[in-house]
């Protein structure tokens, strides 16, 4: 019998980095049918992301319905302030080596979830969990639940508390699949091919209420090709989202079962030059830096933000100053205020909501820098990717993402929009925060 909408169970689909664009062109493609019959079957619309708007701060805001002010996210690196150290997130292979191998896996894989996301954050697994609903989740970050996993390793007792059944990059298995190494082969797409394997799995059994599907290796693809060109790693995804349609019998079976959200975390653009901030930010400062956003930590943010004017590579400026938060761009300055515009951010999509709300992690640096088009800032290896894609600024480009729903009432205007949709769709109660987010959804 089909399922209504009331009791539709529901799939959540990542493909980390994509951008609108691609995802438009894709519709049509020959070589993307699965994103073409979702479309088809859809509603879509533009969307935005967070700031800074790295993954690690976007996949949490995605399960969380909030900005970083509230699940204390920050960047994909920054100063821990309470334990005086760096979190490294992952920026690169070698930035992960100069922070220490150990502590940033320890970090990125369980500290994320267990110490660094906020308690007064409720995840999609918490929360739907909590209201008797058996949620899932494949290789996602922000996977934070309430049943513990042991580790696959031998030797590793450190146990993940994420949902009912869990799979993260074959170190946490819920259930045996038979799904392959996910990391054999990372620029061939082993990673979405073994969420293709799980989740194929998963729909076979229809083991769940909630899923959410997380595609990595489109991001990966798009930071080395550039923004608009990773055609094969977006057929790839295509293939991996596919394999839950067919391990349902087709696409108008999967969608009598589940409904859908597809989006990207955040868009990605073409850089061209790489800097860093040290020369104008001087002694006394800590820098925490990757991508095209960065962190200031200093006991006096005004001084840095003024000595910021004029940086080719420094497109805006937020920064706090005696409980207030600020926004400078082009020699000019404003205070932020939520829900009032400013002409500095009149560019920029949801500008004063994001900044403001960056500017309000207690994790983040009191100045916090969104770079200029065309410039990345170089990660504590001195990795970039110049020649090809990057993100995490404010602006547009890096910011917007497309945003499909099928089976659901509203399109999110919004990542955190997101949550608060899917937990409506279940019938649950969602958190007070996230109460403003389901009027904003279109």
């Amino acid at each position: 019998m089909p399922a209504t909408e009331s009791n539709r169970k529901a799939v959540l689909i990542v493909i980390d980095g994509l951008t609108p664009s691609m995802f438009e062109a894709a519709v049509g493609d020959p070589r993307t049918p699965t994103l073409t019959a979702l479309a088809e079957r859809g509603r879509y619309a533009r969307a935005v992301s967070t700031f800074p708007s790295l993954t690690p701060v976007c996949l949490s805001s995605i399960v969380t319905g909030a900005h970083p002010d509230v699940h204390h996210i920050p960047h994909l690196v920054w100063w821990h302030r309470g334990e005086q150290r760096l979190v490294e997130y992952g920026s690169s292979f070698a930035a992960v080596r100069a922070a220490g191998v150990a502590r940033s896996l320890l970090d990125t894989v369980i500290n994320m979830n267990r110490e660094h996301l906020s308690r007064g954050a409720v995840t999609l697994f918490e929360a739907l969990e909590d209201a008797g609903l058996t949620t899932a989740a494949i290789n996602i970050t922000c996977y934070r639940g309430r049943t513990p996993h042991r580790p696959t390793l031998r030797g590793i007792t450190i146990p993940a508390y994420g949902p009912k059944r869990f799979f993260y990059y074959n170190l946490f298995e819920s259930d045996t699949t038979g799904a392959p190494l996910a990391v054999a082969a990372r620029a061939a797409g082993s990673i979405d091919g073994y969420a293709a394997s799980v989740g194929r799995w998963l729909v076979t059994r229809d083991g769940f209420d909630f899923l959410a599907f997380y595609l990595p290796d489109y991001d990966f693809a798009s930071h080395v090709s550039g923004p608009d060109a990773a055609h094969e790693a977006l057929a790839r995804a295509d293939a991996a989202v596919g394999a839950l349609l067919a391990a349902a019998g087709g696409v108008d079976e999967f969608l009598d079962r589940y409904a859908v959200v597809l989006c990207s975390d955040h868009g990605q653009t073409r850089v061209t030059d790489h800097a860093t901030l040290r020369g104008a930010v001087g002694t006394g400062a800590r820098i925490t830096a990757s991508n095209r956003a960065a962190m200031v930590y200093t006991d006096d943010a005004q001084r840095v933000a003024h000595a910021l004017d004029g940086e080719e590579s420094v497109g805006v400026v937020i920064f706090r100053v005696e409980g207030e938060s600020y926004v400078r761009r082009d020699g000019e300055e404003a205070r932020l205020v939520p829900g009032m515009a400013t002409d500095l951010l009149a560019d920029v999509p949801d500008g004063v909501e994001r900044a403001f709300a960056a500017s309000r992690n207690p994790n983040a640096g009191e100045v916090i820098v969104s770079a200029a088009p065309g410039y990345e800032f170089a990660d504590l290896a001195g990795r970039h990717h110049v020649g090809g894609g990057s993100h995490g600024s404010l602006f547009a480009g890096d910011s917007e993402v497309p945003m499909l729903t099928i089976g659901l009432d509203a399109v999110p205007r919004s990542i955190v929009d997101v949550a608060p949709t899917l937990i409506e769709h279940f019938g649950v109660e969602p958190p007070a925060y996230q109460l403003r987010a389901l009027s904003r959804a279109v």
